[in-house]
């Protein structure tokens, strides 16, 4: 997973609440066990409606709610594989969230009055490091759980969080070694 610290650039507005995974990325395209050619199938119902435009954008800001639904992994792969880095939201549901963290999608939560300044900038920048949105020579703070700051500026998955560790888990799966008979298969 690549580091997350300032992503800069234009900003994709979907000015809707409540945007559920199947809206994201619907069912039918959930067979593919890899996380990339998701992209392409983003907010697939919606891209066919007349007037629909969402630009690759490296920061994407919407309503409330975002992410709600199933807890379905491709909808933060899908996000990711279209191009976005940061989501800049009024709240976010709970797996949504953690899912996006997990991948090195940034998700931010900002109030819905600086999200709506944001959506009118146009462009705009996130620094995880500063824990600000920056955008129309305005600051906005937010709050990042500390573990999943270090995580996301490190670039570091739950596998690589696992590996910080491996002379620990060595001692202990070496500690915990006996002596005698083997009682499970070889």
């Amino acid at each position: 997973m690549e580091p997350v610290n300032v992503i800069q650039g234009g900003v994709s507005v979907l000015d809707r609440a409540d945007v559920d995974t199947d809206q994201i990325i619907p069912k039918q395209f959930l067979k593919r066990v890899e996380r990339t050619g998701f992209g392409e199938f983003l907010f697939h119902d919606w891209a066919k409606q007349p007037g629909w435009e969402l630009p690759r954008n490296p920061i994407l800001a919407t309503g409330p709610n975002f992410g709600c639904g199933s807890s379905r992994e491709h909808a933060p792969w899908a996000l990711q594989d279209y191009g976005f880095r940061a989501i800049v939201a009024p709240s976010f549901a709970d797996i949504f969230f953690s899912n996006c963290t997990k991948i090195g999608l940034l998700p931010v939560c900002v109030p819905e009055d600086e999200v709506r300044a944001l959506m009118a900038a146009g462009e705009g920048a996130v620094d995880l490091e500063a824990q600000e949105v920056r955008f129309d020579g305005r600051t906005v703070a937010f709050e990042v759980d500390p573990e999943i700051k270090h995580r996301l500026l490190n670039g570091l998955d739950d596998i690589a969080m696992s590996l910080e560790r491996a002379d620990e888990i060595a001692a202990y799966e070496h500690e915990r070694e006996r002596p005698g008979p083997v009682t499970t298969a070889l």
